[in-house]
């Protein structure tokens, strides 16, 4: 595995307990992200479920991400979801493994990925964009470039939320709350293994949308029971209230995409994207990205 950069030192981020409740009220109020609401809200009323496609930044050649994300959005695609390269990524499969760390081989990092999206938001503002990815890149981002600099400049890219995985709930309200001060969500992930309390916990900070991971273990892991995801979206939604939620890992086609649209409000897609991506010559990588993003698209409105 790649080292080009090094492990977090830095420790989570701290909060006060005085500021939970004022968090919670913020959430329940409207999301951070205009765009983000807005797509939902779309979405709802027109009896359509998200489709949500994840690329790694970079991958696989460092300057088409702008062009894969318009082809992705002209395919069908209503949020991107735009990997952060990172060389220590303990949730990612085999797959996203290998996009980041050719990414980060060709020298991706946080500086390009925000000028990737300031590249696409060049000619496209409604779309929304959420960075996902881990703690270290966020963090390593302000100790080069000043304290409060990477929201400053993600807000001012056009980024709309931001996914990381190795920040806990309980652990980010604060920062949470600067980040909807700066109009972008705070995404979590849920899994199969999530208490009660652990749902609550990611209530009281999340906006946007949450993820629920439909399997255990890493990305492009095991085999979708649908069933399984039907019966746990009831017990999120008990607790997320009007927050839209999505499901990924393991959705890898129409047919699979179109059962989870059945029961969530949006369908997430990877590892099987960056798959049909790897081998793809220069010149054919945005025409392949958009052909499986229509083919998707037409199975969830089907």
């Amino acid at each position: 595995m790649s080292t080009l950069e090094a492990k977090p030192t830095a420790a989570p981020i701290s909060t006060a307990e005085a500021a939970t409740k004022t968090v919670a009220n913020v959430v329940q109020t409207a999301s951070a992200s205009a765009r983000m609401a807005q797509r939902f809200a779309t979405l709802k009323s027109q009896g359509r479920k998200a489709l949500i496609p994840y690329v790694t930044a970079g991958f696989p050649f460092a300057d088409v991400t702008p062009e894969l994300l318009h082809a992705l959005v002209a395919g069908g695609a209503d949020v991107i979801e735009l990997g952060v390269p990172f060389s220590d990524p303990s949730a990612d499969g085999p797959v996203i493994q290998k996009a980041g760390e050719r990414a980060l081989a060709l020298g991706i990092g946080m500086v390009q990925v925000l000028a990737m999206v300031r590249a696409f938001r060049a000619t496209d503002t409604t779309t929304p964009v959420v960075l996902m990815g881990y703690a270290n890149p966020v963090e390593r981002y302000d100790i080069k470039h000043g304290a409060g600099r990477f929201m400053a400049d993600a807000q001012a890219a056009g980024v709309d939320g931001l996914l990381i995985v190795d920040y806990p709930p309980e652990e980010c309200e604060d920062f949470a709350t600067q980040l909807r001060a700066h109009g972008m969500d705070l995404i979590f992930l849920l899994a199969p293994t999530s208490t009660n309390e652990r749902m609550a916990q990611v209530a009281r900070v999340a906006s946007g949308y949450v993820y629920y991971v439909s399997l255990k273990g890493v990305t492009g892991a095991g085999n979708l029971d649908v069933d399984a995801v039907a019966q746990m979206l009831p017990r999120i939604r008990q607790h997320v209230g009007h927050i839209p939620v999505g499901v990924g890992f393991g959705i890898r086609d129409g047919a699979t995409a179109r059962a989870v649209g059945a029961v969530a409000d949006a369908v997430v897609i990877g590892s099987r994207l960056i798959q049909l991506l790897d081998d793809a010559p220069r010149d054919q990588v945005s025409a392949r990205g958009q052909a499986f993003m229509a083919q998707i698209r037409q199975a969830l409105d089907n």
